[in-house]
């Protein structure tokens, strides 16, 4: 960043902001428990094969897109799973890739650009789309007394000492060694990975392994710790990354960005509306699902969250969407939008 008047050039150093970025992924790995999908029964599978469908329906159709609009069809997969699906940390992870690969020399801008402007429209979009298939279908909620969401003010607070953040610290730099280690090898294959990938798999591997195998270990998975190191890891990543963007890079593709995010939000809405909320047999529940897919297909899992608790506070409780939503989002969404991320990228 040059200064217009004293001279003097400004940068970041962004090393630490790569480490913060694994740190925050294998966080989520280390929550992922695959008794935890047991739990979800029917509509977490519909779930999860629909956001496997609108993840190759939404590059797909950004590529093309971009095509039409004379771009590369790269952009179409930046504007799309990668940004929107994926958020800002995948986008940010990606961008690199994106630039060397396909010459996309602004990917990073592109990128949280898109992340950002999918997680004002699926807030925007997530609450009324629920209330439009709850009043046209006539649904009723659940018992509005009995949150979904929140503690108790009768339940103990969740504490956090010496020892349980360093299980934490010690859990995650494990994953870390084994996913350098599991990246190495997959380079050495031809199969190219960013290195939150292999790191967030350790972390699903480990824990549920831990879990399987219960020894004296005390291990790390949903305690306040690990919690804490995952808000204070995104949070400083987001804001080292905002920081050191450089937007004014992209006014000459302000046009092609923003129909490109026009046609994925219609894609979401029609695809929610007629495919997920009809696949999970019209119900209530099936309403405050399709609320958090546009949460996971536009932003991000806590958006997704959000839309549910608003849609739940005002019609009543879905337990179920409260528990297959994050785990899609948690447990199957990176894993999946990284897979067909690759094998899009293989095939330009």
């Amino acid at each position: 960043m040059d200064g217009l008047a004293s001279g003097y050039r400004v940068s970041f150093d962004l090393g630490v902001r790569d480490v913060l970025l694994v740190y925050f992924f294998t966080t989520i790995g280390l929550n992922a428990r695959v008794s935890d999908l047991k739990a979800g029964g029917r509509p977490l599978v519909i779930l999860t094969a629909c956001v496997a469908t609108f993840l190759l329906i939404q590059n797909v159709a950004g590529m093309a897109a971009s095509s039409a609009l004379g771009r590369s069809p790269g952009l179409g997969i930046l504007a799309g799973s990668v940004s929107l699906l994926g958020g800002h940390g995948t986008a940010i992870a990606w961008a690199p890739v994106f630039s060397s690969q396909l010459g996309i020399s602004n990917a990073l801008e592109i990128g949280v650009l898109c992340a950002t402007a999918g997680l004002v429209l699926s807030s925007v979009v997530g609450g009324p789309l629920a209330r439009l298939l709850i009043g046209r279908y006539g649904l009723v909620g659940g018992d509005r007394q009995t949150p979904a969401v929140g503690l108790h003010h009768d339940e103990p607070d969740r504490q956090i000492d010496y020892f349980s953040f360093l299980r934490a610290v010690l859990a995650i730099h494990i994953c870390a060694f084994i996913g350098i280690l599991l990246q190495q090898g997959l380079a050495d294959w031809g199969f190219r990975l960013p290195l939150f990938v292999p790191c967030l798999l350790t972390g699903i591997v480990l824990t549920n392994v831990m879990a399987a195998f219960p020894t004296t270990i005390r291990w790390p998975d949903h305690t306040a710790a690990l919690s804490l190191i995952a808000e204070l890891s995104l949070g400083v990543f987001l804001g080292m990354s905002l920081m050191s963007m450089q937007l004014w890079s992209l006014a000459d593709l302000a046009g092609p960005i923003v129909l490109l995010l026009a046609l994925q939000l219609a894609l979401a809405v029609l695809f929610a509306v007629f495919v997920l909320f009809r696949a999970l047999g019209r119900t209530y529940d099936a309403a405050v699902i399709c609320a958090g897919f546009m949460g996971i297909s536009l932003g991000a899992t806590p958006t997704a969250m959000a839309n549910i608790t608003a849609v739940t506070q005002r019609y009543g409780a879905s337990h179920v969407a409260f528990l297959v939503v994050p785990l899609v989002g948690a447990f199957f969404l990176d894993l999946l939008n990284a897979i067909v991320i690759r094998f899009l990228l293989s095939m330009l």
